[in-house]
């Protein structure tokens, strides 16, 4: 018997990284996983993966969020992972970069809990999970400026959802990693005019000498998905390796 047998669970940002091992983790424990991503050459991986069907979609358009919602009859988990990280300080973050990046990181999380939300207020019940950052409220990162103000509005928006919603058997939780070993990952360190470099910056900061990767990530977003944190709301959960201590 599996730890989320029977629940039906969509998520973002499935093709690769913290998305994939999510639904591959919560496919595991018996979900029903919608795993939807802009990306549908990679996100097609995962079809023929039991318990997982995978969705084209784009979390900033509207409509296309609305026309995933409508096609459900009900959903038990809304997990919003999709995002960019932009590099630079405020004086290197143009109003395009800014505008991008807050279009993604927070409008699409705005975007997909207004569609669902609805159908988990009719059943008194929903569990909505939310990435954010270390990079945020908790810690200010060097390079990081439209990143973790984003990341902020996260947290923001996670305890203020939970709040409004938590006599209606709405909880809403926000994930916080530090560096996550993903492809995202690997291709910023390569875009760095001397990647050796970068990867040594990176790893400088892990505490507690490597970096976490994407499957520890799925397993605390198992348990916040679960009944067994029936009890958790509103809060920020810090999976960083000590890089926030």
């Amino acid at each position: 018997m599996g730890r989320l047998d029977g629940k039906v669970i969509v998520l973002s940002a499935a093709a690769q990284g913290i998305g994939r091992a999510a639904a591959l983790a919560f496919a595991k424990e018996g979900a029903q996983v919608i795993a939807t991503d802009i990306n549908e050459e990679k996100l097609k991986e995962l079809d023929g993966t039991a318990g997982i069907r995978t969705k084209k979609l784009d979390v900033t358009k509207q409509n296309e969020v609305e026309a995933l919602a409508a096609g459900l009859e009900r959903v038990d988990v809304l997990f919003n992972v999709a995002g960019f990280v932009h590099h630079g300080t405020i004086l290197e973050c143009g109003e395009s970069d800014w505008d991008f990046t807050m279009n993604l990181n927070v409008r699409s999380m705005y975007l997909m809990i207004r569609a669902f939300l609805p159908k988990m207020l009719a059943r008194r019940s929903g569990n909505i999970l939310n990435m954010a950052s270390v990079a945020s409220s908790i810690k200010g990162v060097v390079n990081r400026c439209v990143y973790s103000t984003s990341k902020a509005a996260v947290i923001g928006l996670t305890k203020s959802v939970a709040a409004d919603f938590i006599e209606q058997g709405i909880r809403c939780n926000c994930i916080c990693p530090g560096t996550v070993d993903t492809p995202s990952l690997r291709e910023r360190i390569q875009a760095r005019p001397d990647p050796e470099q970068g990867f040594k910056d990176f790893m400088v900061r892990q505490r507690i000498g490597r970096m976490c990767t994407a499957e520890e990530v799925a397993n605390l977003c198992v348990y916040l998905a679960s009944d067994e944190s029936s009890y958790v709301t509103g809060a920020e959960h810090i999976i960083d390796g000590g890089w926030s201590l």
